[in-house]
């Protein structure tokens, strides 16, 4: 699976080690950045990774800012794009399951980042299980 990752540099530690986890389980990694600690704008990284699912160059995407906040809020403002900020694995796992999220969102300064890997696991290995959910994402799409 293709997955597009960005971050601020808030999130550049847990982004490194998140992309390192995924390659080493055969995932197809882009990162659009930011690739030091150096201050940038997490408003920047949001749109490289949403303008990438939107053209489809990848159906999923991973955003760490330092809380994680930031960043889905600046993400969510794209049309087609449910991110999901993710604190523990029923959030993971839920936020596929009924919100079918495409963008997968944690805090570098405020997440545990051993837990994290394991939570982006749960959320990987999730499905949709529209029916009802189907109608509640579909009014979403419409606002």
């Amino acid at each position: 699976m293709k997955v597009i990752i960005g971050s601020d540099h808030g999130g550049f530690e847990l982004k490194e080690k998140i992309k390192t986890f995924l390659k080493n389980k055969n995932f197809e990694i882009i990162d659009v950045g930011t690739h030091s600690t150096d201050s940038v704008d997490y408003p920047d990284y949001a749109k490289k990774v949403v303008q990438l699912i939107q053209t489809g160059d990848a159906e999923k995407g991973i955003l760490v800012c330092g809380t994680g906040i930031g960043i889905s809020i600046a993400a969510n403002k794209f049309k087609g794009i449910r991110a999901a900020l993710i604190y523990n694995g029923e959030a993971a796992k839920l936020s596929i399951e009924h919100n079918d999220s495409n963008i997968f969102v944690v805090g570098g300064r405020t997440m545990n980042h051993d837990e994290v890997l394991n939570w982006l696991m749960i959320w990987f290995n999730s499905e949709f299980q529209a029916g009802r959910h189907e109608r509640r994402i579909e009014k979403i799409n419409n606002l």
